[in-house]
């Protein structure tokens, strides 16, 4: 069991880095069985086509990443009045940002929006993880207006417009630091922040920090509307 694990785990990193070499529409099921040292026929044991190990891919490297990055999500027992709206909100947002950018998962991300148009598999996977993003957030919301934190009028909508906003700046995020490595390939320079390190002090790429202002803005504002008022 063990041995047929750690296969699929040489198959799903294989194809993964194939579809980032090559984009995935090219990756062939041939090509996944030669990167990982094994016949065709023995691949079809573990996977009866490419798309199945993109949909499993999702899924473990999402479970992965979780665990390294130690995304627990939050504790609804722990949440109370005494807690404000926003520092709820941007610990949301930051353990789903550490989630998507832990090395495997930034990279299959990359490689799944840069074909989601085209492949109706990755498009499959962002409609699913959006989905998920939505009912995560709802059921956050439905927390924060049982604990008396939030005012909201419709928590499915307002988990919706704040779930929709997010993914929206992290894709923002996520365009800016491709272009921002496609701009030191092309140049053979390295972007360099005020500290020198090609960094910002959170430790992002360069640039991230007016990003990072977008993102708190945003929930700057939407807590203006939503906190729940104290009488």
């Amino acid at each position: 069991m063990k041995e047929t694990k750690n296969r699929r785990m040489e198959i799903i990193t294989a194809t993964l880095e194939l579809a980032a070499e090559r984009g995935l529409g090219t990756v062939s099921m041939q090509q996944i069985a030669e990167k990982v040292g094994i016949t065709k026929a023995s691949l079809y044991n573990h996977f009866s086509s490419r798309d199945e190990i993109v949909e499993a891919m999702y899924g473990i490297l999402r479970e992965a990443s979780k665990t390294q990055m130690g995304s627990e999500g939050i504790n609804y027992d722990s949440l109370s009045p005494d807690i404000p709206l926003k520092a709820i909100l941007l610990e949301s947002v930051d353990s789903y940002r550490k989630m998507v950018s832990y090395p495997r998962m930034f990279q299959f991300y990359k490689v799944i929006m840069s074909e989601r148009s085209i492949n109706s598999a990755a498009a499959d996977i962002m409609v699913k993880e959006t989905r998920t993003m939505i009912n995560a957030t709802k059921t956050l919301f439905y927390a924060l207006q049982v604990k008396g934190i939030a005012d909201f009028v419709n928590p499915d909508v307002a988990a919706t417009s704040f779930a929709m906003t997010v993914h929206a700046i992290l894709d923002h995020e996520f365009d800016l630091m491709f272009a921002s490595t496609s701009n030191e390939v092309g140049s053979e320079k390295k972007i360099v922040s005020g500290n020198g390190t090609g960094k910002s002090a959170d430790g992002n790429p360069a640039g991230m920090p007016t990003v990072g202002k977008m993102m708190q803005d945003y929930i700057d504002e939407f807590c203006r509307i939503y906190s729940k008022k104290q009488s």
